[in-house]
């Protein structure tokens, strides 16, 4: 039964939490580790966009030369 246990260390942290002191805040362990996991994760990221963008062939084809008329281009809009 995960609902047990979940409620068995609920009910063991209460009496820590009221030894706090309600003036001072801190992130504490919970936050450290949120923090981690998205460093972890933009690190990851960072390599695989490093990854991906040395793959990319960035040589563009050179352009084609227009034919030039001889006055101005006709307009195609209606």
């Amino acid at each position: 039964m995960p609902d047990m246990s979940a409620h068995q260390a609920l009910t063991q942290l209460v009496p820590l939490a009221a030894e706090l002191d309600k003036n001072k805040v801190t992130p504490g362990v919970l936050g450290f580790v949120v923090f981690a996991v998205m460093a972890l994760a933009v690190w990851a990221l960072m390599k695989s966009m490093n990854r991906h963008m040395n793959r990319v062939d960035f040589e563009e084809a050179p352009e084609k030369p227009r034919p030039s008329t001889g006055g101005a281009e006709p307009a195609t809009g209606k």
